[in-house]
């Protein structure tokens, strides 16, 4: 590859998913606000931080392009933010079970070096399982998924909370849509196979 690749996160889902495309590339995690912006709709505050990140890191990467991503989640038009702790997974838990969630996922690629910004939504409809208190708990007790927006873990335990998903790239939901990544990287001339 003519240009360094940068991943411009601190997940380690991120960067799993990235590895299985099987390219170099280096991790940097930025340093941005994630909050969402007054009256800004779900889908707007994926694709805005998805960009920031991606902007973050050329200050310190100028010449390369750089992978970011964002993800939001949304339950009757309410945004389902990181838990942060356990009292808030309980009670998001408790809201999104027997239901549907959209997790709208945001991927942006910058090209530092040209100022190329290519960006994209691939929203993934997740319906949960009619949960009771005790299985939230007990997911809980198992996984602690504070940092994950609608509090569970698809890649890892959380795949048992859910009863169905659809998306047009089941890597979405972890965080890093790798169909969408592929496309654009070769339009930056990288070629995966």
């Amino acid at each position: 590859m003519a240009q360094r690749l940068i991943l411009g996160s601190s997940s380690i889902y991120r960067h799993e998913l990235l590895k299985r495309l099987q390219v170099p590339f280096e991790v940097f995690s930025p340093e941005i606000d994630e909050t969402p912006l007054t009256d800004e709709i779900p889908e707007a505050t994926a694709l805005r931080l998805a960009a920031a990140k991606t902007r973050a890191v050329a200050a310190t990467y100028p010449d390369a392009l750089i992978i970011g991503a964002d993800q939001v989640a949304v339950l009757e038009g309410i945004q389902l933010g990181k838990p942060l702790n356990r009292v808030n997974a309980t009670r998001q838990l408790q809201f999104v079970r027997g239901k549907e969630v959209v997790f709208h996922t945001a991927l942006s690629l910058f090209n530092a070096r040209s100022g190329n910004m290519q960006i994209r939504l691939i929203p993934s409809h997740v319906k949960f399982r009619k949960l009771s208190n005790q299985q939230i708990d007990n997911y809980l007790d198992k996984e602690q998924p504070y940092h994950c927006a609608g509090s569970a873990k698809a890649e890892g335990l959380g795949i048992a909370l859910i009863e169905r998903m659809v998306s047009d790239d089941p890597s979405a939901l972890i965080g890093l849509p790798l169909i969408a990544l592929v496309e654009m990287l070769a339009y930056e001339g990288v070629g995966i196979v």
